[in-house]
């Protein structure tokens, strides 16, 4: 399916020096941010207060989150489980006073707008906990990365598994810059979008790269910067159409989707909008400046320099 055909091939290559460079300079950015501001890391990470409260009705979400913001709690995640009359409340640590304190607390004030809330459970999440989820997170995010290298090495070239692995990098690092700059708050479900981000932009570089890989067929008299030209024009129709309706998607999460999906949408749209710049900008021309060739992704027979040989540059 396509929208539209670009007949003549757009040369990217051409300003890929520049366009990288920009990419340099931002992922410098992102690490500056990363190293001086450090992420906010939600309870999740850094342990605190859980409770579970119910209601006789269905709850009122929003309620609830700024009665318990009222406060003073700035960091708390307020959110159904099981039902909608069930609400679990996530709540930071805070100097001086425990977790039975905390949770005595937020019920009164619950009780304040509603008397029939009741508390079914309540307990403290230890920093220790943080620290499994951090190391768990860093472990999940290697083995991601090793799988994508391991993958793309044996479906392409060893070069395209370097390529891919440094844009798709890139792409995390500038989500996590975001969040430090910004200081938003940095939670599992963030981290799942993160890893989820690893895999689409890795799809982007795997279609662009088995264009590459045709276009050597094709065009034998090509050049590999004109070859990477043409395999990126013939995918802007599908490049469009796919990550149009994935952000459609994502949007309608970060507009609709409520507190408890804000940040995982949008780590989701800063990584599909720098997903598709690094598969196109990033991933190609590092691929292209490692010095891929033709006879690096396609096979010949060893007759191909006979002139009389009639399956003479035959593919294998």
């Amino acid at each position: 399916m396509e929208f539209f055909r670009i007949k003549k091939d757009i040369p990217f290559m051409k300003y890929a020096l520049v366009l990288n460079a920009i990419s340099f300079i931002t992922f410098a950015l992102a690490v500056f941010f990363l190293v001086s501001r450090g992420l906010h890391l939600s309870v999740e990470f850094t342990g605190g207060t859980v409770m579970e409260v119910a209601y006789q009705q269905t709850a009122d979400i929003a309620k609830v989150r700024e009665t318990v913001a009222g406060l003073g709690y700035k960091d708390v995640i307020v959110q159904n489980f099981g039902t909608s009359r069930d609400v679990m409340i996530r709540l930071p640590v805070q100097q001086g006073v425990t977790s039975a304190q905390q949770s005595e607390q937020v019920l009164s004030a619950l009780k304040a707008q509603d008397a029939e809330v009741n508390l079914r459970r309540t307990e403290f999440v230890g920093p220790q906990v943080g620290d499994e989820l951090v190391h768990g997170g860093l472990m999940a995010l290697g083995m991601v990365v090793l799988g994508i290298v391991i993958y793309l090495a044996f479906r392409f070239e060893w070069k395209f598994g370097v390529a891919a692995i440094i844009a798709n990098l890139h792409d995390v690092v500038i989500i996590l810059g975001f969040f430090a700059f910004f200081q938003w708050e940095f939670s599992l479900s963030v981290l799942a979008g993160v890893l989820a981000v690893l895999g689409y932009s890795v799809n982007e570089s795997v279609v662009i790269f088995d264009r590459i890989r045709e276009a050597f067929r094709r065009f034998r008299k090509l050049s590999t910067r004109e070859v990477i030209d043409h395999a990126i024009t013939s995918t802007m129709s599908r490049t469009i159409i796919t990550h149009a309706s994935t952000e459609a998607m994502v949007l309608s999460m970060f507009f609709f989707g409520g507190p408890s999906l804000h940040y995982f949408a949008l780590a989701l749209t800063i990584g599909i909008l720098f997903g598709i710049y690094s598969s196109v900008f990033v991933a190609a021309a590092i691929a292209m400046w490692l010095g891929v060739k033709r006879e690096d992704l396609v096979k010949t027979s060893r007759s191909e320099g006979d002139p009389n040989d009639p399956n003479a540059g035959a593919v294998v």
